[in-house]
């Protein structure tokens, strides 16, 4: 049992956490975010996977010193080419799993994962959704310093989700990922609403937000709603040109 209530078990069986222990503030003063965060999610698109990764990285790099934190946030089997590639921008994992060194086919295990050059990571993404018994143990296993941005459907989740102290919850309607309206104009109060739920839980935990978040009136808004930036994918990684994209992104920062 770990000092602060957390029960995990990593190298024989997945770990279990007691969800009624009293908020934990554990990864959430981490980073002291001068810039609004712009988090790319790669995914697994044929524009941003392999050498593709790299081609984008390069372009994220050319706007690294600008006024917002750049992250991409990428395959397992890229991290090693990016952060190899880094100067500036921060490399993510899109996913990690409580686990540890062992018999864990198919799973992302977190130290092979840091040792690769992830230097944080996305969780509970709607593509890829988790239990909140696995972000409290992935949250355990990880040290101090290690940025997790833990994504949320709705203010509920999202409520749920800052009691276990991640550095960053991402707010996205899941109806929306994907699509041409940006949340920030289908649903701002769904922005607004969860930094009110989120900062009642817990003060530390930063909000970003994402579906269909585009271009730089969409990130001037989300920071107008409270947010501290924003998670975006295809409005990047699809672009035709992608500098163009980046530039219009930080147009009003």
């Amino acid at each position: 049992m770990a000092a602060n209530g957390l029960a995990v078990k990593t190298n024989e069986s997945l770990g279990f956490v007691d969800l009624s222990i009293k908020p934990q503030i554990l990864h959430c003063s981490r980073m002291i975010m001068s810039k609004p965060l712009v988090v790319v999610n790669f995914k697994t698109y044929s524009s941003a996977s392999g050498e593709a990764a790299e081609h984008l990285f390069q372009a994220m790099e050319r706007f690294s010193e600008g006024p917002a934190t750049l992250v991409a946030a990428v395959s397992a089997f890229d991290l090693n080419a990016l952060s190899a590639a880094s100067s500036s921008v921060e490399v993510w994992s899109q996913h990690l799993d409580p686990v540890g060194l062992g018999g864990f086919t198919g799973w992302l295990e977190p130290q092979t994962a840091r040792s690769r050059g992830a230097q944080g990571t996305l969780i509970n993404h709607a593509e890829h959704k988790v239990s909140l018994e696995h972000v409290a143990n992935l949250l355990e296993m990880l040290p101090e310093g290690f940025p997790v941005c833990a994504c949320a459907a709705d203010v509920e989740e999202a409520k749920a989700l800052a009691k276990l102290g991640p550095t960053y919850i991402a707010v996205e309607p899941p109806e929306l990922i994907g699509g041409d309206i940006s949340v920030t104009s289908a649903d701002p109060a769904i922005v607004s609403d969860t930094v009110a739920a989120v900062k009642a839980v817990n003060p530390a935990v930063r909000v970003l937000c994402g579906a269909g978040v585009k271009n730089g009136t969409d990130v001037a808004t989300a920071l107008e709603l409270g947010a501290e930036g924003v998670l975006l994918a295809s409005g990047v990684t699809k672009a035709s040109d992608v500098d163009a994209v980046l530039n219009d992104l930080i147009a009003y920062l």
